[in-house]
């Protein structure tokens, strides 16, 4: 029996052909709208994944290509890469040129509080006026100070003999230009002493010590004296030992035992003791002339090798050398360190070197044989040096 889904129960049954048909399309609310036709389809060509290239040789001919190269490395989690330092050459050059500056400055320093200051250039009434260039005035004195027992035997000092006196006066002027001059002033010389009237030139330093001297030797050369330095026995040979010794040619032999010398003639080294004994000594012919042209002749020696390469290039020599230098020396107030550095430059070349015009020797009651200057020449000899002018060449003593 058919009837309808849904129907009453209590209908009458339908027949086949009063069954309604059913309707296979969906609600309207269902159907989905759809195209007439099938959009039209291109091919689309199929492509293998190309392998990748192998470093297989290539082909004779043809260039290889390089791999690529592999990728960097990623930076550290949470520490940024750090940026290459430069390299900065010139600044550490100037950094060591001014901790060079700075230990120079203080070498010189120190040096300096290592002299003896002394005050020899007091002025006094109608001291000689400012002439040009520089003058130094040079002493050697015999003094003793420091000196013991064995080492006055060993330097044949003769023990304490009284005041101090001079062994060596030297004058040294530096001109503006040109090379400067080395002047041996006699110790024995007969000149007039401020205040004791006339008397050898040594015994100005004895009687009235340093100022004294340098005021008799202003009033006697018309030169204004601008520095001083002076040395005893035991700083000279110092500084020759220190040196290693200073080559000299003895012109003449000396055979003196007030000196504690004995030296042939000729070409040799001399040490401290034997360097003092031969500024010292007068046992030759000239006597004090001959002492006066082997002090010259030394003092040309020590000053080439002070201020030679070799000594200057080598730290281990110059430092002893300047250190006992300051310490053996006595010098003005007003004098430094640099001051007696520029003194030995000026020296270190071409000097002329030569001694006042001497005129000739003299017995003085009281006083001994003396040396007289000859005044003509002697006159016109300082008076060149205090216009800062050569000395004319009849006047220079060889």
């Amino acid at each position: 029996m058919l009837r309808r889904d849904g129907a009453d129960p209590n209908a009458q049954p339908l027949a086949y052909s009063q069954v309604p048909q059913e309707s296979h399309e969906a609600p309207p609310r269902m159907r989905k709208a759809e195209p007439e036709y099938a959009p039209t389809q291109q091919p689309e060509p199929f492509h293998d994944p190309v392998p990748p290239r192998t470093h297989a040789p290539s082909p004779r001919g043809r260039r290889s290509t390089p791999p690529p190269p592999p990728p960097a490395a990623p930076p550290r989690a949470g520490r940024a890469p750090r940026p290459r330092r430069k390299r900065r050459p010139f600044r550490w050059f100037l950094v060591f040129l001014l901790l060079l500056v700075v230990g120079s400055v203080a070498a010189l320093i120190n040096l300096d509080g290592k002299l003896t200051r002394i005050d020899a250039l007091a002025g006094y009434t109608d001291r000689v006026g400012n002439t040009p260039g520089t003058n130094w005035l040079l002493v050697g004195s015999d003094g003793r100070g420091g000196l013991s027992p064995e080492q006055e035997q060993e330097l044949a000092t003769g023990g304490e003999v009284g005041p101090e006196r001079t062994d060596t006066i030297m004058l040294v002027h530096i001109p503006k230009s040109g090379p400067a001059t080395l002047v041996s002033l006699p110790r024995d010389s007969y000149v007039g002493i401020p205040g004791h009237g006339k008397d050898k030139l040594n015994a100005a330093f004895a009687i009235g010590g340093p100022q004294l001297l340098v005021q008799t030797v202003e009033i006697a050369t018309g030169l204004r004296i601008d520095h001083y330095a002076q040395i005893g026995f035991a700083g000279f040979a110092g500084i020759v030992d220190t040196l290693g010794g200073i080559d000299v040619c003895v012109p003449k032999p000396i055979d003196d035992p007030l000196a504690g010398i004995d030296l042939e003639a000729g070409c040799q080294k001399l040490n401290g003791p034997d360097a003092l004994g031969f500024v010292r000594s007068r046992a030759t012919a000239l006597a004090d002339i001959d002492r006066m042209n082997n002090q010259r002749l030394f003092m040309a020696a020590l000053l080439q090798k002070a201020t030679s390469g070799a000594t200057l290039a080598n730290p281990f020599k110059l430092w002893p050398l300047a250190g006992d230098t300051a310490r053996s020396l006595k010098v003005d107030e007003g004098d430094h360190i640099w001051d007696l550095g520029r003194l030995g430059w000026a020296m270190r070349g071409e000097t002329v070197a030569t001694t006042v015009p001497v005129g000739g020797f003299d017995d003085v009651s009281g006083i001994g044989n003396v040396l007289l200057w000859d005044k003509t020449k002697a006159g016109a000899f300082f008076e060149a040096l205090a216009d800062d002018r050569s000395i004319p060449e009849e006047l220079i003593t060889r």
